[in-house]
């Protein structure tokens, strides 16, 4: 392949930033032209009707720029790469996979294959199992040994199989079953599962053991301790069949925990862990919000993939907005990237995000096995506002360092309380916060207010601070999905331009082999020789102190 450095569009990008880009003032670009928000904006609408507006005209482009952006990548290939992708082809080539999840959310049911294989019916066998499952749950059809309705789901999982549902849980919690709780456990520090268990009662939980291979090591030794705590109140093995069920591939194990293999909900090895949300790894949000609301998730997200699959490059919502990380992390060399929502619910949607872009796109070796010369992946961090202002907004206002930030803001709240004042402020500071990021303070401004001498640089805001605003009109299973969709294929932009594969994880493993190896030390009460003088000593005094 072809570094992008070495592509026309890139050295034509290089050349523009060098002349005027660098110094694009934004808030001069509105002054002389009026209709700039028209031109770098756009209205995604959603297969129930309802809409989401991409604002992307704060930005620090023009017409030029995103032409050349545009035929970046266009000489990249990105849209070859993308029919790929929805071709089933193995795009993952370092693991020889397809990267199928966009069939997961195939509600038309259109021929979808890999190798040949229409996966459509496979995908939706899966959906009405988790149609009837969730029915019969909910209902309070399906009941614990003792007869009483399941009142507590608890998920254990890690990774995909974790930050995906329990994202989504908290977005929708406005469409939860009031008589079910939530919860999930994925960090294999004991406090996670005994605090949760503390909030369960064995005769009304079910729990959802989420590992594709079931081998998972964390995801086990939480499952383990749950049958445990389980099995000591319970005592009769039979009745792990109603009160757990496996979101695997591996019916062998599944088996042998206890599950019956009829309470098992597959998903194919296409199916990335980050990307699995939309799979039966969604199983508890069907149970918490009900079925319909799930499909409804899974039709915004399709709805977006027909945008994505459809719409020219220059109006093409996905691809805009993977282009400008290009444009900041290659020539602005920007490193991170703000993604902040002003909406309670959606307060784990930065830590959903930062797995589907880091592990992504944290590579440094190219498709054809070559180390990169340039800048890829970028560091997305987040946190809901209003809290987020009155913490790290300092360095993205006054810092040193360029952050292009995404806000979202859902015009409709789902708790209009006190005549909608807590919306209209929670608003206020939506769009208060972009233009200020872009208009700044200049001197004049600081002193014409009265600021003292010796103050007047601490009140001084540079501005020119890029930001891409997107506005719901409400956060509903369609709206929340598209958005998912939205960054999944921003994600897959950035990664086809940089020309790395953005659906292999090997940054993961190195860890978690050298962790089975120190396990097994752990487990010794003498003195480990080996490792490195830090990490061997760092052992040795753990054995000390925790004997």
């Amino acid at each position: 392949m072809t570094s992008p450095v070495n592509l026309a569009a890139w050295k034509q990008l290089q050349a523009i930033y060098d002349d005027y880009g660098k110094s694009f003032s934004t808030k001069d670009a509105f002054a002389k032209d009026d209709s700039r928000f028209e031109k770098f904006s756009t209205t995604f609408e959603n297969y129930d009707g309802s809409k989401i507006l991409f604002d992307f005209s704060k930005n620090l482009i023009d017409e030029k720029i995103l032409a050349s952006l545009v035929e970046l990548a266009k000489e990249a290939k990105v849209e070859t790469l993308r029919d790929s992708l929805f071709a089933g082809d193995h795009i993952n080539t370092t693991e020889d996979r397809a990267v199928y999840h966009v069939a997961l959310r195939n509600r038309a049911n259109k021929p979808m294959k890999v190798d040949n294989v229409n996966v459509a019916p496979e995908v939706d066998s899966v959906l009405q199992h988790m149609k009837e499952f969730s029915n019969q749950v909910r209902s309070g059809e399906w009941k614990g040994y003792t007869g009483k309705k399941i009142a507590s789901i608890v998920n254990i999982g890690i990774g995909g199989s974790d930050l995906g549902p329990v994202m989504v849980t908290e977005a929708l919690k406005p469409y939860a079953d009031p008589s079910l709780s939530v919860h999930f456990v994925s960090n294999v520090d004991g406090t996670h599962i005994a605090e949760t268990l503390k909030k369960c009662d064995p005769e009304t939980t079910l729990f959802l053991i989420a590992s594709k291979t079931f081998t998972t090591a964390e995801t086990c030794a939480n499952a383990n301790s749950a049958k445990k705590w389980f099995l000591d109140s319970v005592k009769e093995p039979s009745h792990i069949a109603k009160h757990f069920v496996a979101l695997s591939t591996n019916a062998t194990e599944v088996a042998k925990f206890g599950i019956d293999t009829k309470n098992m909900f597959g998903f194919e090895n296409w199916v990335g862990g980050r990307y699995s949300v939309w799979s039966a790894i969604g199983l508890s949000v069907a149970l918490y919000i009900g079925y319909d609301n799930f499909e409804a998730f899974l039709k915004g997200a399709e709805a977006f993939d027909n945008h994505f699959t459809s719409t020219p490059i220059e109006k093409n919502i996905a691809f805009l907005g993977g282009l400008l990380t290009i444009w900041y992390n290659n020539f602005h060399k920007a490193q991170t990237k703000l993604v902040a929502p002003f909406d309670q619910y959606m307060h784990r949607f930065p830590a959903y995000l930062q797995q589907l872009s880091m592990e992504s796109n944290g590579k440094s070796v190219t498709k054809d096995s070559k180390f990169v010369n340039y800048e890829t992946g970028v560091v997305l961090f987040g946190e809901p506002c209003t809290n987020a202002q009155h913490s790290f907004f300092q360095l993205v206002h006054q810092g040193t360092k360029l952050i292009p930030s995404d806000f979202i803001l859902a015009a409709q709240s789902h708790n209009p309380i006190e005549e909608n004042l807590h919306q209209r402020m929670l608003a206020s500071n939506f769009f208060a916060q972009a233009e200020a990021l872009m208009q700044g303070k200049d001197e004049a401004k600081v002193r014409s207010e009265g600021a003292a001498d010796s103050l007047v640089p601490h009140k001084q805001f540079s501005g020119n601070r890029p930001t891409t605003s997107i506005l719901a009109q409400k956060i509903t299973p369609a709206t929340l999905g598209a958005l998912i969709a939205y960054y999944e294929h921003v994600t897959f932009v950035e990664g086809a331009i940089w020309g790395i594969n953005s659906f292999d994880q090997w940054g993961v493993e190195l860890g978690k082999v050298l962790a089975k190896v120190i396990l097994n030390e752990l487990g010794d009460k003498t003195d480990v020789s080996t490792h490195d003088s830090s990490t061997r000593n760092l052992i040795n005094t753990f054995k000390a102190w925790s004997a």
